[in-house]
């Protein structure tokens, strides 16, 4: 997914959910800190979104811009409608989303998590195309390892053996 096809996404989602703040949480939110993200990392083409202010409102996303909607087959990417229980995040991440609001979403904004938060989340799923997306984040310098684990160590969602894990592997990254 390219920028210009999230702020799409955006922009629907707002108008779909009658709100105007959208959270993006899934991998492609790391659109709103970086627009020229490689392209390894933008696979992706479905955004994982909810209304900031009415997450249950995110079955409207679903509904109307979802896999396999109209929108979905018009434009060949989607919106899945989430809430905020969606993905394991570190204390404080409302306050370090990063803002994605200009002429292609017209007066919607998206709220993307930002980098090292989404690392943490990605880290906490565990799946292997996660770990992937974590280890190209890294060989591209998008994200500090020592940010993401102090950020592990304030996930209350993540077992101490997932945060065990997860800086396990942050460590077999960080000697390649």
């Amino acid at each position: 997914m390219m920028r210009h096809q999230l702020e799409h996404i955006i922009r629907a989602a707002a108008g779909n959910a009658d709100a105007r703040d959208i959270v993006v949480i899934g991998s492609q939110s790391i659109l709103g800190s970086y627009p020229d993200t490689p392209e390894e990392l933008l696979v992706s083409m479905e955004a994982d979104v909810y209304p900031k202010d009415a997450p249950d409102r995110s079955i409207l996303i679903d509904g109307a811009i979802g896999e396999l909607s109209v929108f979905h087959e018009t434009f060949g990417y989607y919106a899945h409608g989430v809430d905020e229980t969606t993905a394991v995040l570190p204390n404080g991440w409302e306050d370090r989303l990063v803002k994605l609001e200009n002429e292609n979403t017209r007066g919607a904004v998206g709220w993307c998590l930002e980098v090292h938060d989404l690392a943490v989340s990605k880290l906490a799923a565990g799946r292997e195309k996660d770990l992937a997306f974590v280890d190209c984040m890294l060989r591209h310098k998008l994200i500090d390892a020592d940010i993401v684990r102090a950020r592990l160590s304030f996930t209350p969602r993540l077992t101490e053996v997932g945060k065990h894990l997860a800086m396990a592997r942050l460590g077999r990254w960080q000697q390649s």
